[in-house]
């Protein structure tokens, strides 16, 4: 069988597993579900994947990947904004998990997968320590150039931005209304914020 057919046979499993996925979550998905949305046999699709555990995992790795790939950044190119950092994961030609709802769900639904799969939560850690070293080569760059105070350690910076962004992807999973403008504004707000205010 050609090879693009077999791979267009494991995306037509992957997308509709996906799906199913967003409609009842990881767990209340059953096989049967994922047989009957792919509108294929069981042995067509076991011949892909053993269980609904593998495709999870093939699932839950290709949302890690477009969220790693987010963080690419060209060194040579002029560090984006601070306050713009979400547009790395919501932002950009590619942008990952299309920064839907949706999607937001589907990589909230992978963060709790990652608490019961150990092999899932080192994948998680090393994408995440991968996105962590690039956001704090940008405060650093920030830090060097003087657009950021430099008495605070870069990969603080980081963690908190990071943690922002995370919070943006919840409150888009469970609300549906964030929105990347209004939060790209309020982090600009806040990151101008001078260190010592008046009391």
């Amino acid at each position: 069988m050609p090879k693009e057919h077999l791979e267009a046979r494991r995306r037509q499993i992957l997308d509709a597993a996906r799906r199913c996925f967003l409609h009842n979550g990881f767990h209340a998905t059953s096989m049967q579900d994922v047989l009957a949305e792919a509108e294929l046999s069981a042995g067509a699709v076991y011949r892909y994947f053993k269980s609904k555990d593998d495709i999870i995992a093939a699932t839950a790795a290709e949302a890690l990947a477009e969220v790693a790939s987010a963080f690419d950044v060209d060194d040579a190119t002029a560090p984006p904004d601070l306050d713009n950092i979400v547009d790395l994961v919501l932002g950009g030609e590619r942008p990952p998990l299309s920064g839907s709802q949706e999607s937001a769900q589907l990589l909230v639904q992978v963060w709790s997968e990652a608490l019961r799969s150990p092999s899932l939560s080192a994948k998680l850690k090393e994408v995440m320590a991968e996105a962590r070293g690039v956001v704090g080569g940008l405060v650093a760059r920030h830090q060097q150039r003087g657009l950021l105070a430099a008495d605070v350690p870069a990969e603080h910076v980081a963690d908190v931005l990071m943690a922002l962004v995370d919070g943006f992807l919840v409150q888009r999973a469970v609300y549906g209304h964030a929105d990347s403008v209004a939060f790209r504004n309020g982090m600009r707000a806040l990151m101008s914020t001078p260190a010592h205010v008046p009391r």
